[in-house]
């Protein structure tokens, strides 16, 4: 079996040495460089073509989220830091991250698990990570008109007779998130979130995403349908 090679971008040497440790532990890990910014990260990448970035946020000169989205054309990046704020999470997953993980939470066989997962575009995050990533898009979804938008939400949740679960789910398929996004933020398996899009679906009398989403948030035309 080919190692998985693997880049990490971190100023803390104590923290490289660490996670190197860790992942030469792993029989099918292989660790090929490491660099303490983001501008060392790209040029590493370049000459050693790793298959997944392990990445932090602050460094000094050219940090983390700096350098993802030239990174993230070369190879998967996995956040792995110790910056929790939602707006960092979020625009570490809009620059193209593949998970984001904060120091603390996760265990060894979290990590490398990650690792694994994330070079075959399975998305992973860490408690904090999901937490601050979902309540960030319950915020940014709300317009200025919270009462009325509120209103409205309570009333198409009535009128199609979701649950909680389901509530949540269709409030982030209409933020954009994939599948497997959604079954890391809610800790649930792929399938099950299939499953309960399915029942979304049809109580929403929808055969896809967009046509969900343009009735979810009232603005479906009748005869008009979606595709995606």
């Amino acid at each position: 079996m080919t190692a998985l090679r693997v880049l990490i971008a971190d100023d803390n040497p104590v923290v490289r040495a660490g996670l190197a440790s860790l992942l030469a532990t792993a029989q099918d890990m292989a660790v090929v460089a490491q660099a303490a910014d983001g501008r060392e990260a790209l040029s590493l990448t370049r000459r050693h073509a790793p298959d997944v970035i392990l990445l932090d946020v602050r460094m000094p000169g050219v940090d983390g989220i700096s350098a993802l989205p030239h990174l993230v054309q070369l190879a998967p990046v996995l956040m792995l830091t110790y910056s929790q704020e939602a707006e960092v999470v979020r625009e570490a997953l809009l620059l193209g991250a593949g998970g984001y993980l904060v120091h603390g939470e996760f265990t060894p066989e979290d990590l490398l698990r990650a690792v694994r997962d994330v070079r075959e575009g399975r998305a992973q995050f860490t408690t904090t990570a999901a937490s601050a990533l979902l309540a960030d898009l319950r915020t940014s979804s709300q317009p200025q008109r919270n009462v009325s938008r509120s209103s409205d939400r309570l009333h198409n949740t009535v009128l199609f007779g979701l649950s909680s679960r389901e509530v949540e789910i269709m409030d982030l398929i209409a933020s954009g998130m994939s599948n497997q996004q959604i079954a890391a933020t809610c800790f649930i398996s792929e399938k099950t979130v299939k499953n309960h899009i399915n029942r979304i679906f049809a109580k929403l009398q929808s055969t896809s995403r967009s046509e969900a989403i343009a009735r979810w948030l009232g603005t479906a035309r009748p005869g008009v349908s979606g595709h995606g």
